[in-house]
């Protein structure tokens, strides 16, 4: 819990850098925002093993051919997650979560996917099981949602790193749909996030490992620890990668920044990846924003 607190306080301390630093430059957020679609649609589709590369990703959002054969599948589901990323990135603010907003989600996610089960939660006789997992009967589903989100808002009180993380934990456990659900949960921790005032975060496909333990050790014990500190580092991130183009720092690769500094790159990863310094991973690469040299 110290350890939760400590990161809330480092993101609090971040967050209000960003407010200061993001005065007036409505234009940009909106660039930074638009640039990242492609990579959370890469990270989260990844996960679930869709087998696009970013640079592939990047090209169907932008409705360019492709030099192989790609699944019709893998295609609408990188179009229609793009699709429900941008959506929320306007819409979180102007209304609150709820389930028909989670089946809407849905539905954009899955449309011409499987339009027979898109925007609806599983009904009878439609169970799921995530390796040797089995989600709680169809009848319960609503139910435990809406119990989900009542314990979300109850918890106002404790801090977004803690609440993120045991509602995510929670919404996969309960696996409302046949097809979706890792994708939608992803979705709606950043919808709330976004409501929340905070930055959106980008669970990434190399810490895939890490993010299915967590929910390993929510399955054995309720413990929430291990993705709050997915969570955590994720928020982090955002943030260092936001205050980078909005401070107009100059920003260069961590490999980079330790040749200048004569510091180990292995060190510096180190680093970067228990988000001790402020650097954050874009397109495949950690880099760092630096102050720029005056004359």
């Amino acid at each position: 819990m110290a350890k939760t607190l400590n990161v809330f306080n480092k993101i609090h301390s971040l967050r209000e850098r960003y407010y200061k630093a993001s005065t007036h430059k409505d234009a940009l957020i909106k660039i930074v925002s638009e640039a990242e679609v492609a990579e959370q649609v890469y990270n989260s589709n990844a996960i679930e093993n869709n087998t696009l590369t970013l640079e592939e990703t990047e090209k169907i959002l932008l409705q360019i051919d492709l030099d192989r054969y790609i699944t019709e599948r893998e295609i609408f589901e990188a179009k229609n997650l793009g699709r429900v990323v941008s959506y929320i990135d306007n819409r979180a603010k102007e209304q609150e979560l709820n389930l028909e907003v989670i089946l809407m989600l849905h539905k954009m996610l899955i449309s011409n996917i499987r339009d027979d089960i898109a925007g609806r939660f599983r009904k009878d006789g439609e169970y799921v099981r995530v390796g040797s997992y089995v989600a709680p009967d169809p009848k319960e589903v609503v139910r435990m949602l809406e119990k989900m989100l009542s314990e979300y808002d109850g918890a106002c009180h404790e801090n977004i790193i803690k609440r993120i993380a045991k509602l995510h934990l929670v919404f996969e456990n309960i696996h409302p749909f046949v097809d979706g659900n890792g994708r939608i949960g992803r979705v709606i921790n950043n919808y709330l996030l976004i409501r929340e005032g905070f930055v959106p975060i980008n669970i990434k496909f190399i810490d895939r490992k890490k993010y299915y333990q967590a929910f390993k050790e929510f399955d054995k014990n309720r413990a929430t620890d291990v993705m709050e500190e997915i969570v955590g580092k994720a928020l982090t991130n955002s943030y260092h990668k936001r205050l980078a183009y909005m401070e107009d720092a100059e920003i260069i690769t961590l490999l980079e920044y330790g040749k200048r500094n004569k510091i180990s790159h292995s060190n510096l990863i180190n680093k970067a990846n228990r988000q001790t310094i402020e650097a954050f991973f874009e397109k495949g690469v950690w880099k760092i924003g630096v102050a720029r040299a005056t004359i």
